[in-house]
């Protein structure tokens, strides 16, 4: 039954037009989801494998780094990932017959289980094959322990790796990702204001868009534009200012929801995605920006955690635009989220509101924020922030490309607004409580009045 057929039957049966909805997310409709191409197949396709392979022929910082840790015997965190790679791109046997051994170790991650399975391809015996394949299907034939972005990504991996060597089984588990889990949770939450994918979760959704877009010819973002157009700049924005220094390299932290240490392997991760959605979309402005945020060699990836990921990803030779360009204000009403920051220097003031946590970054130090606590606006070189309890009455004077933003407000509540010798009008807050003013007059004092209606 075609995609026209089933949605000509959907004011019948509203069974068929639940599935015509879902059917629609996905790109390709209801066209079976087939790989298509020959090992390897997850994350290193002829152009990637090209160009690592002639940074290894020139003897790039990011080849020296990484071939020093894995040739030097260092203890590697990810050995299956670091072992496979080093084999791949160098052909040195013995780092891809270790990263064999590793995978079929006891409790092994099914994720780099599918890597090596796809990248030793050319080394694995038949008996090892047998045990891969064994371990990657008993894997993906049992249902989801978690719903998240990192488990599907690997189940996914997985299938893809297994696509010619298990009948059905593969197929059906691509189904599954792309039409049950992202069109009928992810998309559905995303469409409804939902954050169903937080920060920490960048990375694994891009290895998991470059393994679907790769091998099936499917761009999942093309059924949520809205939110992958704005997720590069958010994440750019949502980096606490000061770099962290570290003794391998500096690293950026991004907006933590808990005080506490920073995870400098979810720091790498963050770069790690970033260098990953350059990859994707080269051409895309924004794409362009991140790249200038990236071109830093002081935040080159050295650990023994982060090298393989910067010596996968980084493509030195991308042009870039400088991130100076990108606006220091960020709101999506969407998702009831605003960054603002005083300045691009390490020394900026920073403030954040996102999944119901306020902060504010100053002075080298974060503060939880309470916006019905009776405060003092916030002023942030383009942007005042008003606090619910002390912002229905207050006054402003603003610059011509200042806004202002009221928070901790009602979700979706209308307000009305009156300002001193303006006409009064209403305006709603977002999904978060949050409302943007931007009918304010400039360059003189005025008083503002909200009131809810």
């Amino acid at each position: 039954m075609t995609q026209s057929e089933v949605m000509r039957l959907s004011a019948v049966c509203p069974a068929i037009a639940c599935l015509g909805a879902l059917l629609a997310q996905v790109p390709g409709g209801d066209e079976p989801i087939v790989v298509f191409t020959e090992h390897p197949r997850l994350l290193l396709r002829p152009a990637r494998l090209r160009l690592l392979r002639r940074e290894r022929e020139r003897k790039s910082p990011r080849w020296q780094q990484f071939e020093a840790l894995v040739a030097g015997g260092a203890p590697m965190p990810e050995r299956g990932f670091a072992g496979a790679l080093y084999f791949q791109v160098s052909g040195n046997r013995e780092a891809g017959e270790n990263a064999i051994a590793w995978a079929l170790g006891p409790g092994r991650d099914l994720r780099q289980q599918a890597l090596v399975f796809d990248w030793c391809q050319d080394l694995l015996s038949e008996p090892q094959r047998r045990d891969l394949t064994a371990r990657l299907e008993q894997a993906i034939g049992r249902p989801p322990a978690e719903d998240t972005v990192a488990v599907e990504r690997s189940r996914l991996m997985a299938a893809v790796a297994l696509f010619d060597h298990v009948p059905d089984l593969p197929r059906r588990e691509l189904e599954r990702v792309a039409r049950t889990w992202w069109a009928g949770r992810i998309v559905k939450a995303l469409e409804a204001g939902r954050s169903a994918i937080a920060r920490d979760d960048a990375y694994a959704l891009y290895e998991l868009l470059h393994v679907m877009r790769d091998n099936t010819n499917l761009d999942l973002r093309e059924s949520c534009r809205r939110f992958f157009k704005d997720f590069p700049i958010e994440h750019l924005l949502s980096y606490y200012p000061p770099s962290y220094p570290a003794g391998e390299n500096e690293y950026r932290i991004g907006a933590m929801r808990q005080s506490g240490e920073p995870d400098l392997q979810l720091a790498a991760l963050g770069r790690a995605a970033e260098m990953a959605m350059v990859a994707f979309d080269t051409n895309a402005p924004e794409s362009q920006v991140l790249q200038g945020w990236l071109m830093h060699d002081n935040f080159m990836l050295r650990g023994a955690f982060g090298a393989p990921y910067e010596f996968l990803w980084a493509n030195p030779y991308q042009p870039g635009l400088s991130y100076y360009h990108v606006p220091l204000i960020y709101h999506d009403p969407d998702f009831g989220k605003l960054f603002v920051r005083s300045s691009w220097e390490d020394s900026a003031t920073w403030f954040g509101y996102f999944d119901g946590v306020m902060q504010l970054f100053s002075d080298g130090k974060i503060t939880s924020l309470n916006p019905q606590l009776a405060m003092a606006p916030l002023e942030l070189q383009e942007a005042v922030i008003c606090f619910a309890r002390s912002a229905r009455r207050f006054q402003v004077k603003l610059d011509e490309e200042d806004a202002v933003f009221v928070v901790g407000l009602e979700p979706h509540r209308t307000y009305q607004v009156e300002v001193d010798d303006e006409e009064m009008f209403e305006a709603a807050a977002d999904t978060g409580g949050i409302l943007e003013l931007d009918d304010l007059p400039r360059g003189k004092p005025v008083g503002v009045r909200i009131d809810s209606r």
